[in-house]
């Protein structure tokens, strides 16, 4: 187990095989489906793909990618966040996402707040972005709890009949 960063209330690591079932649960969440998309994952075997093909990819070729976000005082998964490197996008994204029981409660803030940290402290990381839909108000509010300035619109791939928000953090 690769911990990335950990918070009073969070553990921060990188994603691991063992958690296609909770990716599988995360990824197939409505809300999940409504704002970020269907990732075609409808099995175990697909949620295994998706680790191996996204953020394991991602941390052998750029160092980074999303993590799975743990509360301390279960030991569960609870969340994913963290850093991701898209082609149509010139710099690193902050990406997130919890399980409905875990929304509201702060855990996005504190999880995307120590993604931060680590972005500028760790890998020296000058600029952020984030992409969000129109319509999720609440990722709209926490990017703008974390500093993050609304740049422009945009309509990016496999979605480009949808209007998708840009937002960054830093220079």
């Amino acid at each position: 187990m690769v911990i990335v960063v950990e918070t009073p209330r969070l553990v921060l690591r990188r994603l691991e095989e063992r958690d296609a079932e909770f990716v599988f649960t995360l990824v197939n969440d409505p809300a999940w489906l409504q704002f970020i998309g269907d990732k075609g994952v409808r099995t175990l075997d697909d949620a295994r793909a998706y680790l191996h093909n996204g953020p394991m990819a991602m941390y052998a070729q750029h160092g980074h990618g999303l993590y799975c976000v743990e509360a301390k005082a279960s030991g569960e998964p609870i969340g994913m966040c963290g850093l991701i490197k898209r082609d149509m996008l010139p710099d690193v994204d902050l990406g997130y996402a919890f399980l409905p029981q875990a929304r509201g409660g702060g855990y996005a803030f504190e999880a995307a707040s120590a993604v931060m940290t680590y972005a500028r402290e760790t890998l020296n990381m000058q600029r952020v972005l984030a992409i969000v839909s129109p319509g999720n108000a609440s990722s709209i509010a926490l990017l703008e709890k974390l500093s993050f300035r609304f740049e422009k619109s945009l309509r990016l791939p496999p979605k480009e009949d949808q209007e998708t928000l840009l937002y960054a953090a830093g220079d």
